[in-house]
């Protein structure tokens, strides 16, 4: 069915006439386009009980005041004080397995799916106004915020879930339909809802649900450190982690072997995938989920955090026709993100880019992406053997895990084409070895690898509570610096508040180690030269190390000095 214009409802409704319409399409061109109808409000040619009675005319549906509304508590108890928040809805009623909702933007017509996917519900939208719904929210929800915590002290007092949940605490067979019906239960979707939108909200990169012995726990990584909620009661373990399975298409049936899956959701707007991996271990199934906000990423070079110097070598060394690219460090310190990055400025109509990635992180338009299937033979060596044919220029291939991977990247790096990839070592020199030894011959790493970006992530000090602070002898002692070195020179800490979570971190900020391949590298790895001797060479010839990057962190006041000895190793 064609969506009439809004500007024509109004004007069909005798709210403004042609000359106004003129006018309010005139002021939401210079607004920079704010939404028609509250461009018009603004500009006073009508109310917002009339925007909204219009609002509901386009859409097909009924417009509701909510002064002095009378909303169920079991009803408002559906919906959570953050996704009420988030979303700006109000649920209004519950028909069956209809929730009726209030909005001011039935336009999102996204919204509806995803409280249907979240909730379980079929969604009926109403429309209200801005003003009503803002003070609605207000007066249900302020000063009885919903939280972790009281959902989990709602569940502890549920008999009848506790029942529910007795009856799959072996390890045997198991009823399908019962666990479903456990799995779906309106406690359960609600705990498991809340813990995603704080984790999302608060951009976290996993979470974390870990059965034990006597509890089960949830933690969040957020900034690159877990913190633990408070935990669910144990016997809702099975309940927990069988709602996750089905949210990920997964075999609820099957707990004990390990399963990897994807949920996709879109929350307030920004697209999620949530990558699932659930592990069987002596007291259940620990699933963690690897939160990818596509909406948060900026998959820019200029924002990944090097400094002028290692951005203007990092491009030089990406820009040319053939060669190796690694870029290492430990799992979640932003290697394919800065790989991506590197990517989409490669990204033009005259060059053919592939990728082979285990799994492919984020969609990027003019890449082709082809994600690896080990289980059916897709491996990382068998993909490139396939690249290779398809007449690429630059390829990234996600990992190099084997000596075959390894030969086979060589092998297209000499035939003309630039490879990008990634490695787990500890700094860019100690790659060279690790190459070495998974049996890359010396001649091919000179003849092929042109630069090695070593990577990690340090926490920020919150910019709102941020103080200065004095080093204690220990801290200095671990930096190897002396009270003269850092005379005139100022150490900062995050004091706690509440924008930081009491933490003191707020964000991340990337330390790189840049090393580019010359004769004089390349000679040291001709005679099998030891990872020491290439650092002290590759000092000599410019390279920063990532101790001393984050010495300069900490100097200009962006991250503690604790961040950088628990994140950089001391070169020897």
């Amino acid at each position: 069915m064609a969506i009439k214009r809004l500007g024509q409802i109004l004007l069909d409704l005798g709210l403004i006439d042609e000359q106004q319409l003129e006018t309010i399409l005139e002021e939401q061109r210079n607004q920079g386009g704010e939404p028609l109808g509250k461009v018009g409000v603004a500009l006073g040619f009508y109310t917002e009980e009339q925007l909204g009675e219009a609002l509901a005319e386009q859409w097909g549906t009924t417009f509701v005041s909510l002064y002095d509304r009378q909303i169920p508590s079991d009803v408002l108890a559906l919906v959570s004080e953050p996704m009420a928040q988030l979303y700006r809805i109000v649920p209004l009623a519950l028909t069956g397995d209809r929730l009726t909702i209030a909005t001011a933007e039935p336009q999102k017509m996204q919204v509806a799916d995803e409280l249907r996917t979240l909730l379980g519900y079929d969604i009926h939208t109403c429309v209200a106004t801005t003003a009503e719904l803002e003070k609605t929210i207000q007066k249900h929800y302020s000063g009885e915020s919903e939280s972790v915590e009281s959902i989990v002290e709602t569940l502890e007092a549920d008999k009848a879930l506790a029942e529910a949940a007795a009856a799959f605490a072996g390890t045997g067979p198991i009823d399908l339909t019962s666990a479903e019906a456990l799995a779906e239960s309106a406690p359960v979707r609600k705990l498991l809802n809340m813990v995603l939108l704080l984790a999302i909200r608060d951009s976290a990169s996993d979470i974390h649900f870990e059965p034990f012995e006597t509890e089960f726990r949830i933690r969040i990584k957020s900034d690159g450190v877990l913190q633990e909620m408070v935990p669910p009661p144990k016997h809702l373990a099975f309940a927990i982690t069988t709602r996750i399975k089905v949210m990920a298409n997964l075999d609820i049936a099957e707990r004990r072997l390990p399963q990897d899956g994807r949920i996709e959701l879109t929350v307030g707007g920004h697209p999620v995938d949530l990558r699932v991996s659930v592990l069987p271990t002596l007291f259940g199934e620990s699933v963690v989920m690897r939160v990818l906000d596509r909406g948060v990423v900026s998959l820019d070079l200029t924002k990944v955090g090097m400094n002028e110097e290692t951005l203007r070598r990092f491009r030089e060394v990406i820009k040319r026709p053939n060669g190796i690219v690694l870029v290492t460090g430990p799992t979640g310190s932003g290697k394919t993100t800065t790989l991506y990055s590197a990517l989409s400025e490669l990204n033009d109509i005259e060059d053919k880019l592939i990728t082979t990635e285990d799994p492919v992180e984020y969609d990027i338009d003019g890449i082709v992406q082809v994600p690896i299937d080990a289980e059916l033979g897709n491996t990382f060596a068998a993909c490139l053997r396939a690249i290779l044919r398809q007449d690429p220029d630059r390829i990234l291939v996600g990992e190099i895990r084997d000596v075959e991977t390894a030969e086979i990247a060589v092998q297209a790096s000499l035939t003309g084409h630039m490879v990008f990839s990634t490695l787990h070592t500890n700094d860019a020199p100690a790659t060279v070895t690790r190459l070495r030894d998974m049996g890359v011959p010396p001649f091919l790493i000179t003849a092929t690898v042109e630069a090695i970006l070593a990577q990690r992530l340090v926490r920020k000090i919150c910019a709102n509570c941020r103080e200065e602070v004095t080093p204690t002898a220990d801290v200095l002692s671990d930096l190897e610096l002396t009270a003269d070195q850092i005379a005139g020179k100022k150490f900062y800490r995050g004091a706690g508040c509440d924008k930081c979570n009491r933490s003191g971190y707020k964000g991340r900020f990337g330390l790189f180690e840049l090393l580019i391949m010359n004769d004089d590298l390349r000679d040291l790895v001709m005679r099998n030269a030891s990872t020491a001797e290439m650092r002290d060479l590759a000092r000599k010839g410019g390279m920063v190390t990532l101790r001393d990057a984050g010495m300069d962190g900490i100097f200009a006041g962006i991250t503690t000095a604790e961040e950088v000895i628990r994140e950089t190793i001391l070169e020897a």
